[in-house]
């Protein structure tokens, strides 16, 4: 459980900010790994004031690095300008401490060569991982081809043999493509990430705007036609009254028949606007699994095809797999997820489990959905529904027992799946009548859609939308739960129509 506390801040982290955490701590671990390196190599220079000098401008460079870098990355994820003197100032400290080392190593003032260059390797290896997240590959490549025959000049300067100058020119070009491949390999995996996130983000957002025009266009179709007869009659209606006699009769045939068309328009308007508020079970099961593998997640669901349901009871059904969807994708970072149904006898009642891993905070997240506090509104909603059907929602401790001793999980966890106390569980349970079940048993999971054009509104299956009449279709399931959760997989239903 301490260590459970002690990793809860990341627990809490989406996998984007994990990602650039990880990133940004590499650098800083590689920045200290130059100051522990540096003060063990600096006992290879002779005298006591030159081991000083060595720890100073090693710290010093680290630090520059390690600022460097991070404003690089910052750069790089277009938070900032690009910090091009600190490059540069970054690269010179890179020159000075390698300067001062092969000073120190013509004046005879080295205990021992390797103590030397190991050190240098190290100082040019940091600048090249710092350096290479602000150049192009190109660029970079130009600098660290310019920088090699510039280490042996300073070589050459300074009295080394010749022997001595290859190793620092194969040591710099070796060091800064070395450095550079893994420092530009980490930001552009950053990069790579924080883009794809973003464009998850734009996804849904024009998810959304995609929805409202389908819902514009249903608007259209519905109402259009009606509006422009309404219009027509009641322009003759007026035009009737305005004669006398027989005519005046004419008139008010007319206007009841406005009257009736728009009776009918409200009505259908009201059958649009549902699709956006009703479910189908079958339809909301089918587009959880599309959704949720659409997004990675493994989906599995348990259900009995010939289970019969009364209708109200699948409808509120179908909210809870919408909404324990809709959580699955918004608040955790899952691998797996599990949809059971199964009928109970006693008492007579649906039960619906839905079961998740990869939750950020297990403690938090079971308490928001019990307490039903003002920070779970779309449970607290599903409370209401099912509370009109005399049921009940709870998110139940996977490993606190149940009536027959077994977990809640048990039946539909498995090994693939982490311990209880690492999943998060949502249970609903309706009572089922046996006169209603009877009354309405047509439909179960195979219904055969709402009697509008097959499928709901939400799923492009009314008259307007032109589906065919089948509301278990993969494209309608699609597109149902598509439109409630914005996601690439309703948009596929929805073109499948």
């Amino acid at each position: 459980m301490a260590a459970k506390k002690l990793t809860a801040w990341w627990d809490r982290k989406s996998d984007p900010d994990r990602i650039e955490l990880y990133t940004r701590w590499t650098f800083n671990f590689f920045a200290l790994l130059e100051v522990v390196v540096g003060f063990s190599l600096a006992v290879a220079v002779e005298p006591r004031w030159g081991i000083a000098v060595v720890c100073l401008l090693v710290v010093a460079h680290a630090a520059l690095c390690q600022i460097t870098s991070s404003r690089c990355l910052d750069w790089m994820l277009d938070r900032r300008d690009r910090p091009t003197a600190m490059m540069w100032t970054n690269a010179a400290g890179a020159a000075v401490i390698v300067g001062v080392l092969l000073a120190f190593e013509s004046a005879d003032m080295t205990r021992e060569l390797t103590g030397v260059t190991t050190l240098s390797s190290v100082v040019m290896i940091m600048a090249a991982m710092s350096l290479s997240l602000n150049l192009r590959p190109s660029e970079f490549g130009r600098l660290v081809l310019a920088a090699t025959p510039i280490v042996a000049g300073m070589a050459l300067l300074a009295g080394s043999p010749a022997r001595l100058v290859t190793v620092y020119a194969a040591m710099t070009l070796w060091c800064g493509l070395a450095g550079g491949f893994a420092g530009r390999a980490s930001g552009w995996i950053l990069a790579a990430v924080m883009e794809l996130d973003e464009a998850r983000h734009a996804q849904a957002r024009l998810a959304v705007a995609e929805e409202r025009l389908r819902f514009g266009r249903d608007l259209h179709d519905v109402l259009g036609r009606n509006l422009s007869v309404i219009a027509l009659k009641s322009e003759l209606a007026v035009q009737l009254a305005q004669r006398k006699g027989a005519a005046s009769g004419a008139a008010l045939d007319q206007m009841v028949e406005v009257q009736r068309i728009a009776r009918e328009s409200q009505s259908e308007l009201r059958e649009v606007v549902r699709g956006y508020r009703d479910t189908s079970l079958l339809n909301e099961l089918a587009g959880a699994r599309g959704v949720l593998r659409a997004a990675g997640i493994e989906c599995e669901i348990d259900a009995d095809p010939n289970t019969a349901l009364p209708e109200s009871v699948r409808a509120a059904l179908g909210w809870v797999v919408r909404e324990g969807a809709t959580n699955v994708l918004r608040h955790s970072d899952a691998s797996r997820c599990v949809i059971r149904l199964r009928l109970t006898e006693h008492p007579d009642a649906a039960v619906l489990t839905l079961v998740n891993d990869g939750v950020r905070d297990v403690k938090a997240a079971r308490s928001i959905g019990s307490s039903g506090n003002g920070r779970s509104a779309g449970l607290i909603g599903l409370r209401e529904r099912l509370s009109a059907l005399r049921g009940t929602l709870s998110t139940p401790d996977p490993a606190e027992p149940t009536g027959d001793g077994r977990s809640w999980s048990h039946g539909v966890w498995d090994d693939r799946l982490p311990p209880d106390d690492e999943v998060f569980v949502l249970r609903a349970e309706i009572p089922v009548s046996a006169d209603a079940s009877s009354e309405d048993g047509r439909g179960g999971f195979g219904e055969r859609g709402n009697g509008a054009g097959g499928g709901t509104s939400a799923g492009g299956g009314n008259e307007a939308g032109g589906g065919n009449g089948a509301g278990g279709g993969s494209s309608a399931a699609d597109t149902a739960v598509g439109g409630a959760y914005g996601t690439k997989a309703g948009r596929a239903g929805t073109d499948g129509r």
